[in-house]
């Protein structure tokens, strides 16, 4: 199993934020799914340690996340934010920082092409790339450490349909081609229904289902 998250809650302002929590995620292709407000974005900061539950238990791959080094967990499982945040320079500037953090030398070509942009992108200027454009840097960005899994936070949320339907490509390119596991957080079920195996509904911070899309609707 990917993750496991057992009877985890979580409180933000003395508000509940997830309340006993059981989810499992397997290996491959994931959505969380659920309305605005319902934890999704929350749940999904637990997965590589930007948080820590107040109770309960997340599992990496068997192993309590609190036991491994957040630094170290990080390289490994790479969450792509849902609003774009890229260094001021250039697409090449931003993925070398990236890799060079985890002591590699980026292929730039390579991950730009990865992440469904030519190479020609190397040299702009990230203020002038359009916001779809800077969400492919993110993920090629976050491609840069080489990582097993990738996190999604709503990854077409501002974009129009012709860029949503374009990065959702890419997300499926992205694990037939390099093997990553994916979750994704999306308030969208038919987004789900297009990107994802299995599925894990959460409202007002509960599991209400998991299970294949179909087994969710059901």
């Amino acid at each position: 199993m990917l993750f496991e998250l057992e009877r985890v809650s979580l409180r933000r302002g003395g508000k509940p934020v997830l309340t006993d929590l059981s989810v499992r995620l397997p290996d491959g292709l994931n959505a969380i799914v659920g309305p605005s407000g319902s934890g999704k974005s929350t749940l999904l900061r637990l997965l590589d340690r930007l948080s820590d539950p107040d109770s309960g238990t997340v599992r990496y791959r068997g192993t309590d996340a609190r036991e491994l080094d957040p630094l170290r967990l990080r390289r490994e499982v790479a969450l792509v934010p849902q609003l774009p945040a890229l260094l001021d320079g250039t697409v090449a500037g931003n993925l070398r920082f990236a890799a060079e953090i985890g002591g590699r030398e980026p292929d730039v070509a390579h991950l730009l092409e990865v992440g469904g942009l030519d190479a020609s992108f190397a040299t702009r200027d990230v203020a002038r790339l359009s916001v779809g454009e800077q969400q492919r840097v993110m993920i090629a960005r976050a491609l840069a450490s080489e990582p097993r899994v990738l996190l999604l936070d709503e990854p077409t949320s501002a974009l129009d349909e012709r860029a949503r339907d374009s990065i959702e490509a890419t997300i499926l390119d992205l694990h037939h081609r390099i093997g990553a596991s994916i979750v994704v957080v999306t308030h969208d079920i038919a987004q789900a229904s297009r990107l994802a195996d299995w599925v894990a509904k959460i409202e007002r911070g509960r599991l209400v289902g998991q299970g294949t899309i179909a087994e969710v609707l059901a």
